[in-house]
């Protein structure tokens, strides 16, 4: 009886995202062999890891790990698709620097910029991730990290907000200062990540409020550095010092590193963000290219291997010409390099900027 209801459970779905990677790589051959498996760390199964692409119809990629073994167990399905989404080689190995003093000059002192963040995103050997994390682990993780933010140096050092029994003017401050992380995303919902919401997260941050690690959300720890204005090379300082920083401290206390593949850089939840896992970006007032057109920074950013997204009210986005341009890639190219990247692509599109104002001023108005 058991076995029928077991080979019912593994009947090849039908998945609703007809266009996304999983829909491609998740073949019933490939479906066939991989659908009975569980993984060690936290009993994760392909099911699981597709959930998104099978229940919703909109999705481009479509799968989540449930811990490290997810990658390698369903490689059959995992290694096409990444390869696919991030545009690299079945060979690649990929090599991470956090080495800042590698960097070369910052963004132009006189652009316009509101504010710099970057983020990267690491998880805990032996520890499943987000979607397939157990009770267990997920309570092991906090208590990892809650003891290893008590070391942090001076600059760094802070308080750990546990979501459980939050305080309401906590949580009012943290909300207010857009920290606070908030449960009810169906996409994290289906995946299995907030299953025993809210026990085990929280927030931490220093007195500045210039470095943040959000514990136990879309990742086991999302270590984030962020301040006013454009010092992008100050900011990734910190994070590399905070990232140091938290990995020496769980290292001291239970004497496991970070999860880093050979192949796939630090190992996170969602395969887009596998690599660096960091989005380097900054909010800058672009009016010159919001009048030449959108479509044409949107090409222009493609260009320089940057992203632009549009700003929702925060920091100046009122105005309509304040863009998040941020790094476009995650895997194959270092911290050191993306960082670079958006340094250099940051300081082009100012002063194509200027040069684009200058020319509209020149202009005769069209009648």
């Amino acid at each position: 009886y058991f076995k029928q209801i077991n080979l019912r459970m593994s009947a090849f779905p039908e998945i609703k995202s007809k266009h996304s990677l999983v829909a491609k790589h998740v073949t019933k051959e490939k479906w066939d062999k991989l659908s009975g498996i569980t993984t060690k760390t936290s009993g994760f199964t392909l099911a699981k890891a597709i959930a998104c692409a099978v229940e919703f119809d909109n999705q481009h990629c479509g799968i989540y790990a449930g811990d490290w073994d997810s990658y390698k167990d369903f490689a059959d399905v995992f290694d096409p698709i990444i390869q696919e989404y991030h545009g690299i080689s079945a060979d690649a190995k990929h090599t991470s620097d956090m080495d800042f003093s590698k960097i070369t000059g910052n963004v132009n002192p006189n652009a316009p910029v509101h504010s710099t963040r970057i983020r990267v995103g690491r998880s805990i050997d032996g520890f499943g991730l987000s979607p397939g994390i157990t009770k267990e682990q997920r309570l092991g993780v906090e208590k990892l990290f809650s003891s290893a933010c008590k070391k942090f140096p001076e600059d760094l050092a802070g308080e750990y907000y546990p979501l459980t029994g939050m305080d309401e003017k906590v949580r009012q401050q943290l909300v207010d200062d857009h920290f606070l992380f908030m449960s009810g995303d169906r996409n994290l919902t289906v995946a299995g990540m907030e299953r025993d919401w809210p026990e085990g997260r929280g927030i931490f941050h220093n007195k500045e409020k210039t470095f943040l690690v959000w514990v136990n959300e879309e990742d086991q720890l999302r270590i984030i550095s962020m301040e006013k204005g454009g010092d992008v090379l100050g900011v990734f300082k910190r994070l590399a010092k905070g990232i140091s920083a938290v990995g020496d401290s769980v290292k001291a206390e239970c004497g496991k590193d970070f999860c880093l593949d050979e192949k796939y850089g630090y190992v996170h939840s969602c395969p887009t963000n596998l690599g660096t896992g960091m989005r380097a970006s900054v909010h800058i007032d672009l009016p010159g290219w919001t009048k030449d057109g959108v479509e044409k920074l949107q090409a222009r950013c493609e260009e320089l291997a940057l992203q632009p997204r549009g700003t929702r009210g925060e920091s100046g986005g009122q105005t309509g010409h304040t863009y998040d341009i941020s790094n476009k890639h995650r895997l194959g190219y270092s911290e050191v390099q993306l960082v670079q990247t958006m340094i250099d692509g940051v300081n082009k599109l100012y002063e194509e900027d200027l040069a684009l104002q200058k020319k509209q001023a020149e202009a005769p108005a069209a009648e």
